[in-house]
């Protein structure tokens, strides 16, 4: 027998608990379930901040039962598969649940996987992530004695692309604190060509870099950790014939050309084929992150597993009653919380219209999304912008007394926003439905 709600959420995070809230606050009488099989409910934007021990853990963490609104019926399973045709899903207990309306925002997956024997490493010592375990991480930093330090990033789309160096620029800090930091190199190996895709945001980081003398090696694709002999081994994923300009020979990587490198450091490396490995003595990566197996293998996906949804109205390309946001969306914008705050406001008006009388608002979602880079202790820099990765200040944080003229430098101010005002805001008025 199946149980029936005019709305049914998958996914208890900022994405889901947005859409419930501020669903339930225009009309406290729609029948909404809300599939989550998490006891606990987290604040992750502040686990970069637990990584460098300037963060407690548990206050990032709150009970989902005290996070649900009340009025929502809290379905405390998993879903697993979807029947679109029949608006109908089934959760992995077996239990079908049918729906007028479905909101998809279960969040991505953590897919150590993808590369090799990351998923083992994962586990070992110097290895560390503050997406997956930020109390590790600074274990990891404290116990460090010098040496090369690596930070890393996957080719796969992630959370917070802004996170993987935002450690690495506190760690820098707390190695000076530490007195390390003249006999430790800091190595940054990215897939891409640049920092950040946003120009103004990528020059005050560059300035950053300089600063703190941290080697760039663009063009990485990490392929595979071996924990035991602490070597991160890379392809060199630029198309490297095409200018015929860089000439890797087994004992000589000062041939690495200029392009792929940036504050060169000569650290200690291995050549394996076509595969370039660094030894390292720390390494702190974001793992590779996919969409969710029941969301990938479902009629909903696009062909690479994410949600197939309109870019602007959020609405589902092939099924009308159905919407999605949040990080497993196809959308071609970073996956933040802040990118959530702009699209929850589209989905439930959209969805409201539908009930009303079958067709969508007006309302569309920009691509906004922003990425808050803390570049030190009390520093940081707030990267917003939408589709056109143009820098696109939101007006409404410039509300805030604390704000400042020009948010792609450097500031203390936006330091206080990050640790304190956005939690803040997060559970007092995010949470609560409030739209900020």
């Amino acid at each position: 027998m199946s149980k029936h709600h005019q709305l049914i959420v998958i996914g208890g995070g900022t994405a889901g608990i947005m859409v419930a809230s501020q669903i339930l606050k225009s009309n406290p009488n729609i029948n909404i379930g809300l599939i989550e099989p998490a006891d606990t409910h987290y604040y992750q934007p502040a686990w970069t901040l637990v990584g460098a021990n300037t963060y407690d853990f548990d206050k990032t963490a709150r009970s989902m039962s005290s996070i649900i609104p009340d009025g929502v019926n809290w379905i405390k399973e998993s879903a697993d598969k979807f029947d679109p045709e029949n608006n109908k899903l089934t959760t992995s207990n077996g239990n079908e649940y049918t729906y007028d309306y479905l909101v998809v925002c279960p969040g991505l997956r953590m897919a150590p996987e993808l590369v090799e024997g990351l998923t083992e490493a994962m586990e070992k010592g110097v290895v560390c992530s503050n997406y997956t375990d930020p109390k590790h991480t600074w274990e990891t930093l404290k116990n460090f004695k010098g040496g090369t330090a690596l930070f890393s990033m996957p080719t796969t789309p992630i959370k917070c692309g802004g996170a993987p160096q935002k450690i690495m620029y506190l760690a820098d800090e707390h190695f000076e604190k530490a007195e390390i930091r003249n006999k430790t190199d800091i190595v940054f190996a990215i897939p891409g060509g640049v920092i950040f895709a946003v120009k103004p945001v990528a020059k005050t980081l560059m300035k950053v870099i300089d600063k703190k003398d941290i080697n760039i090696r663009f063009f990485h694709k990490l392929v595979k950790v071996d924990a035991d002999k602490k070597i991160a081994w890379y392809e060199l994923a630029k198309d490297l014939d095409a200018g015929g300009c860089v000439v890797m020979s087994d004992d000589d990587s000062k041939t690495l050309d200029k392009e792929i490198q940036y504050n060169y450091k000569d650290v200690k490396v291995a050549k394996d084929g076509d595969r370039f490995g660094i030894y390292f003595d720390m390494m702190h990566l974001a793992p590779p992150q996919a969409s969710p197996k029941f969301v990938a293998n479902s009629p909903l996906a696009t062909p690479e597993g994410w949600l197939f949804v309109d870019d602007k109205t959020m609405q589902h390309k092939k099924y009308n009653n159905v919407f999605g946001l949040g990080d497993v969306a196809q959308l071609p914008t970073a996956k933040t919380g802040a990118a959530i705050r702009k699209q929850a406001p589209v989905v439930v008006a959209n969805i409201l219209k539908m009930m009303e009388n079958n067709t969508i608002t007006n309302k569309t979602y920009d691509g906004y999304s922003s990425c808050p880079l803390v570049t030190g202790y009390g520093k940081m820099v707030l990267a917003e912008f939408d589709y056109s990765k143009e820098f696109k200040p939101d007006p409404k944080l410039k509300q805030f007394p604390l704000m400042i003229n020009d948010s792609s430098q450097e500031h203390w101010r936006l330091w206080i926003l990050k640790k304190y005002l956005l939690p803040y805001l997060y559970w007092n008025k995010m949470m609560k439905g409030i739209n900020v």
